[in-house]
């Protein structure tokens, strides 16, 4: 699914782990995107120009931090729509995880999630933050870490054995496809460039939705663009929109069942 090459810069145990090839040699021709290790975190890392700073997972410090602290506890809109509330903390299968900044915040709220992502380099990103989080000197962060379990795969394609293999029970399973470019559109933040050269369009979302809907035992949730049009497939039977997003809802039962 990768668009654009990534290769691993001075560690061949990574390169193998991940299936990614090992940096160029200064004469050979080089990748336009890294995985090196900075100050002991695994980064991402490309043209500043184009990508920004180097990409990384962190559930310790910064933005993470922050959010625990800060966010809104269980009125934030992911956990609205995921379905926690008071006396209910589902299990939850983030079937496109990215940096794993919604599974975090469901974590911190008591949920076990499962973080599923495609893309080798992002996994590789997600599974050294996770590390360190599980090492952090914070054991609040240590017991959210350890609620968080990560699987490598296309949820679209093999979600069922993902979900076998993981021992995690879905009743929720969040998805967060990537939405169409559009030239105007405001996904031109460096960041999402990166994410859209590294797997490109989610053109297979209906493919995505289908399977999410077979395995949920209680709810979907889609993470959409407050004006893009759900996904292709059934109507979703609840809506929970914020300033500049939405969660389409397909419910099969009250989690309270």
């Amino acid at each position: 699914m990768t668009q654009v090459p990534v290769a691993v810069e001075g560690e061949t145990a990574l390169a193998k782990r991940w299936s990614l090839p090992e940096q160029a040699s200064p004469a050979g021709q080089a990748t336009p995107l890294v995985l090196r290790r900075d100050d002991g975190r695994l980064v991402l890392a490309g043209d500043l120009k184009r990508y920004g700073h180097p990409l990384l997972v962190d559930f310790v410090t910064g933005k993470a931090a922050h959010r625990r602290r800060f966010g809104g506890g269980r009125g934030q809109l992911v956990a609205r729509a995921c379905g926690l509330a008071k006396g209910v903390t589902p299990s939850v299968v983030d079937a496109t995880a990215g940096l794993g900044r919604d599974a975090f915040v469901l974590a911190t709220l008591g949920a076990e999630v499962l973080l599923v992502e495609r893309v080798a380099a992002i996994a590789a990103l997600l599974e050294d933050g996770l590390a360190r989080a599980r090492a952090a000197s914070d054991p609040e962060v240590r017991r959210i870490a350890a609620r968080m379990c990560l699987a490598h795969g296309d949820a679209s394609r093999d979600l069922v054995s993902l979900v076998v293999d993981s021992g995690v029970t879905p009743q929720v399973i969040h998805l967060d496809p990537m939405f169409p470019h559009r030239e105007k559109s405001a996904l031109v933040k460096k960041e999402m460039r990166l994410f859209r050269d590294l797997a490109g369009d989610d053109t297979d979302a209906p493919r995505l939705l289908e399977a999410a809907l077979d395995v949920a035992t209680h709810r979907v949730v889609v993470k959409r663009p407050r004006k893009a049009p759900p996904i292709a497939g059934p109507a979703p039977r609840h809506v929970i929109a914020g300033k500049t997003s939405r969660y389409d809802l397909y419910v099969h039962r009250a989690l309270a069942d």
